[in-house]
């Protein structure tokens, strides 16, 4: 074979090896991808629109699919999916929207690090965390926002309401766009979101697991299989408040739920009352979100504890988070500091205490279930006072028993608060929660008066009694320390 015909063989077999069968997508559609009850919430031409679901019932990735048809059909825009945490939206929403590209070959630009997808057409999808200062003044900043969505609702803190009304909607400005809000009902039947499923302003969409076909297709399981399953575990049946919230999506109270019974007839003041108050400061430290501190008051005649100042702020340096403690400090002679030395903390504390003359204690956190019993009970009794408009009130509506991943040896809590660590840390070394009433004095020359002296005459014989009784058998001796601090062995004292 000619040199030539060596050559043009050759090249057909490299061409042959470049040659690649490009993969048919199919395309995205997302009537045929949604069923009916997520295809009506989404399409809703309403701007504003919250939906109420139950667990597994398709309502993030009605979210996720909206948000992409939304960035594909609108060129130069953005949409935007906020939840509590941007772990959490990290774990929620990214991996779904990952799967919807990878599955129908969308051409896009993924950034992990941002939580951020940019398509050819230059609109983008951009993931963000709620309760972080840091990523709600990002926000701000938006322009041409066409869609936002806010997942897991019932567990925001108060200032949803101002991050709803104040920032989002004038984000939509622009494009006249649309927000969303997705939930599941909370334990405790009120907050803003409720709020917002009853208003007339907001258009109103409600759907649990037994609407959504996939779950059978996935799980081989039927919804109500599932149900009675969970019923038999917990033994319990399908009216159980949880069942109700979380397969239903029904609204139903579960205060029992909750880690923390806050109570604002019970656990709300107006001002400290008389007295010499002591002062203890509180300090959780946040990585990425709040440095939270929390001032609490107690004193040496009341069983009582006071919530009496709240400060935080996101994104401090050891400095300034040094300043924020030192001018607490010209408003209240703390008796105590106390601060989460948890992981990086330990650093922190230490330099706190070293550089900046802080009398800063690391706080104990082992026990904290048992720590959380002790504060609930100080609430159940009302001798832990806290302001209804406190974060730390609010966020007590919050933190729940994760009851699919607790067991009888290990409580697994939903949700996180630093307003409520930081009080709890405080609330330990409170002498108020010991604190014991001295026993009445009654009026001279009543019966319990001749009866309570008699008492205090036989205690006081008792007591003499015993103290010789112990001097004479020598068991009143005790082993003495020299003045150096070694051990006198070879010594008695009476």
């Amino acid at each position: 074979m000619s040199n030539a015909l060596k050559l043009v063989a050759k090249r057909k077999k490299l061409e042959a090896k470049k040659k690649i069968v490009e993969k048919v997508y199919p395309p995205f559609v997302l009537e045929d991808f949604l069923f009916d009850k997520q295809l009506a919430f989404v399409n809703d031409p309403a701007r504003y629109a919250v939906a109420c679901c139950s667990v597994r019932s398709g309502k993030t990735i009605a979210c996720c699919a909206d948000l992409i048809d939304t960035a594909l059909k609108m060129p130069g825009t953005q949409s935007l999916y906020i939840t509590l945490a941007r772990t959490s939206a990290k774990v929620i929403c990214w991996p779904e929207l990952k799967r919807i590209i990878r599955d129908y070959g969308l051409e896009c630009d993924l950034n992990e690090s941002d939580l951020s997808v940019h398509f050819k057409n230059d609109s983008w999808i951009r993931l963000y965390g709620g309760n972080e200062q840091s990523e709600i003044e990002k926000l701000r900043g938006l322009s041409n926002v066409a869609l936002v969505y806010l997942d897991e609702c019932q567990a925001f803190r108060s200032h949803i309401k101002n991050l709803v009304e104040e920032i989002i909607a004038k984000r939509l400005y622009d494009l006249n766009g649309r927000c969303r809000m997705i939930g599941t009902p909370g334990p405790v039947d009120a907050g803003y979101f409720k709020e917002c499923t009853l208003s007339a302003f907001w258009s109103n969409h409600k759907w649990n697991m037994f609407s959504n076909p996939w779950l059978f297709k996935k799980s081989g399981k039927t919804p109500q299989e599932l149900t009675d399953a969970d019923c038999q575990r917990k033994g319990v049946t399908s009216d159980d408040a949880s069942i109700q919230r979380e397969n239903y999506g029904n609204w139903k109270q579960d205060p029992e739920a909750l880690l923390l019974n806050y109570s604002k007839e019970r656990n709300d003041y107006n001002a400290l009352p008389p007295g010499r108050w002591h002062y203890i400061l509180g300090i959780d430290l946040g990585q990425r979100d709040y440095n939270f501190l929390s001032v609490l008051a107690y004193c040496d005649t009341s069983p009582d504890t006071y919530l009496v100042e709240e400060r935080f702020k996101s994104n401090q340096t050891t400095d300034e988070l040094a300043i924020s403690i030192k001018t607490l400090m010209t408003f209240y002679p703390f008796t105590k500091m106390v601060c989460d030395a948890g992981g990086l903390g330990l650093a922190i504390v230490n330099d706190l205490t070293t550089r900046h003359g802080l009398p800063i204690v690391a706080a104990i956190k082992t026990e904290k279930m048992a720590s959380y019993a002790i504060l609930n009970s100080a609430l159940r009794r009302g001798n832990f006072k806290a302001k209804s408009n406190t974060m730390f009130a609010n966020d007590c509506n919050i933190l729940e028993r994760n009851n699919d991943k607790s067991t009888s040896e290990k409580t697994v809590v939903k949700g996180h608060s630093d307003a409520v660590d930081a009080a709890l840390y405080a609330f330990k070394l409170s002498p108020a929660y010991y604190f014991t009433a001295p026993p009445a004095k009654h009026a001279v020359g009543t019966p319990e008066a001749a009866l309570q002296f008699e008492q205090d005459v036989m205690q006081a014989n008792f007591e003499r009694l015993d103290k010789e009784r112990k001097k004479e058998d020598g068991s009143d001796r005790n082993w003495t320390m020299n003045g150096d601090g070694s051990n006198s062995w070879n010594r008695w004292s009476d």
